[in-house]
């Protein structure tokens, strides 16, 4: 093969990946962005836990769940989904992220679900918005969104303050057997 070929082949896939890429940003354009947010430190909009009891339900509430490890999530109003796990036998708010590669806590959910980290244990490294962050490697017994659980789940904890809402990543939505997102509905099922 000529070399005017290869030039003209490799433009031509740097011009397919380009547009991949583009294609898969804009479809996880409000992971990527509450991602974002949540690293920069912005506060998500919230409605306080006394208005959700009024409400009887929040935007983005367990709308429908039962026995056969069956979770459906409906996107708030930013689009995001966010869940109640039980971690520990404690109920952690947590921010559904498909980018996110782990299970990730705050310094505080951790403390608050019995995971406790030493300033030894940041060993984990990872790039943030903010720079480098340290992280602290953990296996969570269990991780449960009501019915749909999952055993040993790999996790990292935040550097307190560096992180203000918990992720839940790709540990724990990998081993489901379904994770389907249509019509502002995420379906979660094992």
């Amino acid at each position: 093969m000529s070399s005017g070929m290869q030039g003209v082949l490799r433009d031509a896939l740097g011009w397919v990946a380009a547009a991949a890429l583009l294609a898969l940003t804009i479809t996880n354009f409000d992971t990527i962005r509450a991602v974002n947010r949540s690293l920069l430190g912005i506060e998500e909009p919230s409605v306080p836990k006394s208005a959700l009891d009024e409400r009887g339900a929040s935007d983005s509430a367990v709308v429908q769940y039962g026995s056969s490890g069956h979770v459906e999530l409906a996107a708030n109003n930013q689009g995001h989904y966010a869940a109640e796990a039980e971690i520990n036998g404690r109920h952690i708010p947590l921010m559904v992220d498909t980018g996110a590669s782990l299970v990730v806590l705050t310094y505080e959910d951790a403390e608050s679900a019995g995971v406790f980290v030493s300033d030894a244990d940041f060993t984990a490294r990872s790039r943030t918005a903010n720079g480098m962050a340290r992280n602290a490697l953990v296996t969570l017994d269990e991780v449960c969104v009501e019915s749909v659980c999952v055993k040993g789940v790999k996790a990292m904890v935040a550097e307190r303050g560096r992180l203000h809402v918990s992720l839940l990543g790709m540990t724990f939505l990998g081993r489901l057997r379904r994770v389907d997102m249509q019509s502002g509905r995420l379906t979660l099922e094992n």
